[in-house]
C-alpha cells in the first residue's frame, strides 16, 4: 500500500471537496438496512450533506456542514423509502472546529450534532457511538450517504447509496483524519469513494447482523491520476469518532435526555 507520508502529501496537492454521494456505490434498497440509520440534512439554501443517527431525535454530521446561516432539515425514509423531513431545532459543533477556505484547511474536529423537532420512530435505529472501535491499515469500512452517484450528475442525489472501502490509515493536514480508499484502485485511477453529498455520512464496520459507527465522512479528493480536476475518487477522509466520544457525549447531555449511552 501507499506509504502515508505521501498520501498527505498528496492530499494537499489534490482538488479536494466536502464530500457532499457514494461514487460507484449500491443503491441501498434493504427496508432493514442502512436506511434505517443513515439520514440526509438540507439547508434553506439548498446545501445538501449526510448524517448518522446517535438517539431518535439526534444526529451526528461533519461540523462543516452546518456553518452556513440558515435553517435545517433532516430527512429519513421509511421501510417503503418514502422521505420523512423533520426541522432542526439545536445544535453544537465541536469546539476547536474552525471554518477554512477548503474542508481539508478547516482546524479542528468536524463533528456536529444535531437536535430533531421530533424523534424519529421504532422502525429507525439509532447507532451507539459508544461501541466505536479504532480501524486499523487495511480493514474494510463501509460508507454510506445520499449524494451524487457521480460529480456531474446532480440529479442523482438524495439516494441512499453504499459501498465498501479499505484504510490506508490516519494523516494530519489541517485536522487529524482516517483515510480511506477504493481497495483496487487505491486512488490511483478514479474508485469507490465519497462524493458531493456525503459529508457527514457515517463510516462503518460491519458485523454479522448490523453495523458499527467509527467514523464521519469530511471530504474527498480526486484521484492521483485523472484526466479533468475532480474531488471525487480519490481519497475519502474521515473523522474517527473513539478519539472523540468525551466531547460526544457532553453534547448529547446538551442537547437531549434521550442519549442513554452518553451517562455511562
Amino acid at each position: 500500500m501507499r506509504a502515508l507520508p505521501f498520501l498527505a502529501l498528496a492530499a494537499l496537492t489534490l482538488l479536494t471537496s466536502s464530500a457532499q454521494a457514494v461514487l460507484l456505490g449500491a443503491t441501498s434498497r434493504d427496508p432493514n438496512g442502512l436506511r434505517r440509520s443513515v439520514v440526509s440534512i438540507e439547508n434553506s439554501l439548498g446545501e445538501l450533506c449526510s448524517g448518522a443517527l446517535i438517539a431518535s431525535d439526534l444526529v451526528l454530521t461533519a461540523a462543516h456542514c452546518v456553518t452556513d446561516p440558515a435553517s435545517y432539515r433532516v430527512t429519513a425514509v421509511n421501510r417503503a423509502f418514502k422521505p420523512q423531513r423533520i426541522r432542526v431545532i439545536a445544535m453544537a459543533t465541536h469546539p476547536s472546529f474552525k471554518t477554512g477556505t477548503t474542508p481539508r484547511t478547516q482546524p479542528g474536529v468536524d463533528l456536529a450534532i444535531l437536535r430533531l423537532e421530533r424523534p424519529l420512530g421504532g422502525e429507525f435505529l439509532p447507532l451507539d457511538p459508544s461501541l466505536a472501535g479504532r480501524i486499523d491499515v487495511g480493514d474494510e469500512v463501509t460508507i454510506a450517504g445520499f449524494g451524487v452517484s457521480a460529480e456531474s450528475r446532480k440529479g442523482t442525489a438524495r439516494v441512499l447509496r453504499q459501498t465498501n472501502l479499505v484504510s490506508l490509515g490516519p494523516i494530519e493536514v489541517a485536522n487529524r483524519v482516517l483515510i480511506v480508499v477504493d481497495r483496487q484502485r487505491l486512488a490511483e485511477t478514479s474508485g469507490a469513494g465519497a462524493c458531493r453529498g456525503d459529508s457527514g455520512g457515517p463510516i462503518l464496520a460491519e458485523t454479522q447482523d448490523s453495523y458499527l459507527l467509527y467514523g464521519i465522512i469530511s471530504w474527498s479528493s480526486g484521484a492521483f491520476r485523472t484526466r479533468s480536476a475532480s474531488a471525487c475518487g480519490g481519497l475519502t477522509a474521515v473523522t474517527p469518532i473513539v478519539e472523540h466520544l468525551g466531547w460526544i457525549r457532553q453534547a448529547v447531555r446538551s442537547l437531549s435526555a434521550d442519549g442513554e449511552w452518553a451517562r455511562r
